[in-house]
């Protein structure tokens, strides 16, 4: 294989770009294991007693992130996030004003190819239909993560008092160190109460942000891919229901372009594999590969693609306490449907034909 390595004069901002995007993947693969080894290191040490002083605050602070987290604007604006978006670059688009008073949940499509389930032995969120979580270290899907736990797209400005929190599996949060980080940036668990707590604020001006495909969905995730997971995905509906929360499709064109992925067709050795793991272990598996920090032949740095997020029309929800499996498929064939005219309003605008469509499967 031939290897095409980066110019020596790449200008000083794209080094920038680069090394913010080197820490963001560093920062959700290899920060939490860092965490945790500094923490039994500590508890090891003659500073053992501060790892016991924490301990106790982990024990006090433990329902935190099912409660609306504990954010930072003034992480979610450091300047490492403004390079992090012009990386890409990054855009954020709103469709219509959205109501402050109101609580949402956003669906955000397409998950992307940059996932890594965890099993149901971490405590899978009840309400999710797959059981592995909607997002783990799949808050490596750029948009969702550019968009709404950092500032550089401009999300305040854009929604004034609404304040986003992006959904993760309920593990991380219990590693120490690196819950206190993550949570700075909005960043919350993606059990049922954490959900239920954000959209049941009568003050209103919470947004759950849900991906709502899962690792099957990984599985397809490739550049060009127009296929979602979703006919099955309806928990966030029926909490939607419960809590009369507004429901905002969200489509993030570009996300699947960052990455490529092997060849896994159904039915190859590799997708019954693929496919074999995940209904043993909860695991999906995608083998994705982009470029790297001096080269652009191979590693896991994203591509340089531009990414722009669309967030559609909000859609009326009456609150049922109680709703039953016709409410349920109900508002979810609406929820469908607004999904689907969101993308085709928008794809020209992202250079895609007249022909291509979206896929629910």
């Amino acid at each position: 294989m031939r290897i095409e390595f980066a110019p020596l004069n790449v200008p000083l901002r794209r080094r920038l770009q680069t090394a913010a995007v080197v820490q963001w993947i560093f920062s959700f693969l290899a920060l939490a294991q860092c965490c945790l080894a500094a923490f039994v290191l500590l508890a090891l040490s003659d500073w053992w007693m501060v790892a016991l002083l924490y301990a106790g605050w982990l024990w006090l602070d433990w329902d935190t992130p099912t409660n609306g987290g504990r954010r930072s604007q003034w992480m979610r604006r450091w300047s490492v996030w403004e390079h992090f978006r012009d990386y890409f670059p990054l855009t954020l688009l709103k469709t219509v004003d959205l109501d402050p008073k109101k609580n949402y949940i956003f669906g955000f499509h397409p998950h992307g190819n940059k996932h890594t389930c965890t099993p149901a032995l971490f405590s899978p969120a009840p309400w999710c239909v797959s059981p592995c979580m909607c997002l783990s270290s799949g808050v490596l899907v750029a948009g969702a993560f550019g968009n709404f736990c950092t500032e550089a797209t401009g999300f305040s400005h854009l929604f004034p008092g609404l304040k986003p929190h992006l959904l993760m599996l309920p593990f991380w949060f219990r590693v120490p160190f690196f819950r206190e980080y993550i949570m700075c940036g909005g960043l919350v668990s993606s059990s049922k109460s954490s959900l239920s707590y954000l959209v049941s604020r009568p003050e209103g001006g919470n947004v759950a942000v849900v991906a709502v495909g899962g690792a099957s969905e990984a599985l397809d995730a490739r550049p060009g891919a127009l296929t979602l997971q979703v006919q099955n995905r309806k928990g966030f509906i029926k909490l939607a229901l419960k809590h009369g929360a507004q429901l905002v499709p969200v489509f993030s064109f570009g996300e699947n372009e960052l990455f490529d992925q092997i060849e896994n067709p159904t039915g190859s050795p590799l997708r019954r594999l693929q496919n074999r793991l995940q209904s043993i272990m909860g695991i999906a598996m995608p083998l994705f590969h982009a470029r790297g920090v001096f080269q652009y032949s191979f590693g896991l740095i994203p591509y340089r693609k531009p990414i722009r997020t669309i967030v559609g029309k909000p859609i009326p929800v009456v609150q049922t306490p109680s709703p039953s499996s016709e409410d349920i498929e109900s508002l979810h064939k609406v929820y469908l449907q607004n999904l689907a005219e969101l993308f085709e309003q928008h794809k020209r605008s992202y250079g895609l034909a007249d022909d291509q469509h979206l896929a629910f499967i």
